[in-house]
C-alpha cells in the first residue's frame, strides 16, 4: 500500500464541516495522515459536530453572517479551506466576511470551491463565485480555486426516481458533464489545501470523464437491470413540466436554466486537473451508480 504523502505542520481549517463536502474534506485530511488536533472544523453550530470533536478535531462556532464570529475561529489557522455558502443570493458577502477575516488572522493560504469555467460560462451560478474569486484574487493572500464541475451525487441521489419512471427528464440535449463525486472533489481540495503553495496556486478547473444524460441513463440500466432512458424536452416543456409537477414558477425557471448550462457544454471540461490532484483516476460513473445502490 503507498504511504501517505508527509504534509507540512501546519494547522488546517474546514468550513461548513458538518456538510457534505466539508466532512468529506475532514475525512480526508485526517487520512493523509494529518493530526486530529491539527484539524479545525468551523461549524455554524458546534453542537451538531460531535462526532468531530470525538475524533478529536477543534470545533469551533464559525458564522458567515456573524463578521464577530470569523475572528477567533480563524485564530492560529495557517491553511484555510472555504467551502461555498450554500445559500444564493447571499454568498458574496458571506464569503467575503471569512475572506477578510482570513487575511485579518494571517491565514496563509484559503482554498476556495467554485464552479467549473467560473469566469467565461453562462452559468446562473457562476456569477456570486466569479464575485468571490474577485475578492481573493484582491485580498493578497495566497490561494487556489477548486473550479468544481457537476457532483455526480446530483444524479445518484434522485436514483430511486429514476427507476421509478423509468426514465429521465431535462432538457440538456447532449450536452455532456463532467461530474465527479463529493469525495473526489474533497479530496482535490485538501490536496491543493496541504500541498505546496507555491506550486498550487491559481484556478483549477475540475470534472471527472464527461457523459450524456443519454450516458448516464444506459449506466443505470447496466448497474440495476432496470430499464431507465432520457426524454429530452425543449426548455419552455421542461420548464411547463416542472411547474405541473408542483414547482414554483421562480425554482423551475431556475432549474431550466441550469439545464440550459449542461446543453450549452458549460458543465463539461477535458482539463486533467482533477485526476492530477487524486493521483487516480476519479471514480467511475458506474462505481457511484453501484454505491448510491447500497
Amino acid at each position: 500500500m503507498t504511504e501517505p504523502p508527509v504534509l507540512p505542520t501546519a494547522t488546517y481549517a474546514i468550513t461548513g464541516a458538518t456538510g457534505h463536502l466539508g466532512r468529506l474534506a475532514v475525512d480526508a485530511l485526517l487520512r493523509r495522515g494529518v493530526p486530529a488536533r491539527n484539524v479545525i472544523a468551523l461549524v455554524r453550530d458546534p453542537d451538531k459536530a460531535g462526532d468531530l470533536a470525538e475524533l478529536g478535531v477543534g470545533v469551533r462556532g464559525a458564522d458567515y453572517d456573524r463578521p464577530d464570529t470569523l475572528g477567533p475561529a480563524l485564530e492560529g489557522i495557517e491553511r484555510l479551506l472555504l467551502v461555498s455558502s450554500p445559500t444564493p443570493g447571499r454568498r458574496v458577502e458571506q464569503h467575503t466576511n471569512v475572506i477578510r477575516a482570513a487575511d485579518a488572522a494571517d491565514v496563509g493560504h484559503v482554498v476556495y470551491t467554485s464552479i467549473l469555467h467560473a469566469d467565461e460560462t453562462e452559468n446562473v451560478l457562476a456569477p456570486e463565485h466569479v464575485a468571490t474569486e474577485d475578492v481573493l484574487q484582491g485580498s493578497g493572500l495566497p490561494f487556489a480555486v477548486a473550479r468544481n464541475g457537476w457532483y455526480v451525487e446530483n444524479y445518484t441521489g434522485r436514483l430511486d426516481e429514476y427507476l421509478a419512471r423509468g426514465e429521465i427528464v431535462g432538457a440538456a440535449g447532449d450536452g455532456r458533464v463532467s461530474a465527479a463525486t463529493r469525495a473526489d472533489y474533497a479530496e482535490a481540495a485538501v490536496s491543493l489545501l496541504s500541498g505546496d503553495i507555491t506550486d498550487q496556486q491559481g484556478y483549477w478547473e475540475l470534472g471527472g470523464p464527461a457523459f450524456t444524460m443519454g450516458d448516464l441513463a444506459a449506466a443505470i440500466t447496466d448497474v440495476t437491470g432496470t430499464e431507465v432512458t432520457y426524454r429530452d424536452l425543449s426548455p419552455g416543456d421542461y420548464t411547463d413540466a416542472l411547474r405541473a409537477a408542483g414547482m414554483d414558477e421562480d425554482t423551475a425557471g431556475f432549474v431550466a436554466a441550469l439545464e440550459a448550462s449542461t446543453a450549452r457544454g458549460e458543465l463539461e471540461t477535458d482539463s486533467p486537473a482533477l485526476e492530477n490532484l487524486l493521483g487516480r483516476a476519479p471514480t467511475p460513473l458506474v462505481d457511484a451508480i453501484r454505491a448510491a445502490r447500497l
